[in-house]
């Protein structure tokens, strides 16, 4: 939580305000990198996560994906763990749905090959 949070006050509803927090890029990557490798996780997850860190009740989604697609063409952190190449958002990504499909089986490769390495050493 090095960085200072924005957090904004949205209507919800008629009568209900929430608060909305507007994360930066570098908080994204952050929740990016502690996402779980080899599989595909939950953006709302990702997003609920962010706004329960910095004390918000609501997460951005358009900041969020516009992070995202930026963070896609930077290679800053592995957004293919939260982007599901099924879905049309990924074709805003560098590289598009292919791409995050490789990127995925690459971390599974590479988690099953540790374990199996790890097997064979005890």
């Amino acid at each position: 939580m090095s960085e200072i949070p924005v957090i904004k006050t949205r209507r919800k509803g008629r009568i209900h305000t929430q608060s909305m927090l507007i994360p930066s890029e570098g908080m994204v990557s952050q929740a990016l990198w502690a996402a779980p490798p080899a599989r595909l996780s939950d953006l709302g997850t990702i997003r609920q996560a962010l706004a329960t860190e910095y004390g918000a009740d609501a997460c951005c989604p358009v900041t969020v994906q516009r992070h995202l697609v930026e963070i896609s063409k930077c290679g800053k952190a592995p957004y293919w763990r939260v982007v599901d190449p099924e879905r049309p958002f990924a074709r805003r990504m560098e590289g598009g749905a292919e791409l995050i499909r490789q990127r995925l089986n690459d971390e599974r490769a590479n988690a099953d090959q540790r374990k199996a390495s790890s097997n064979s050493a005890s």
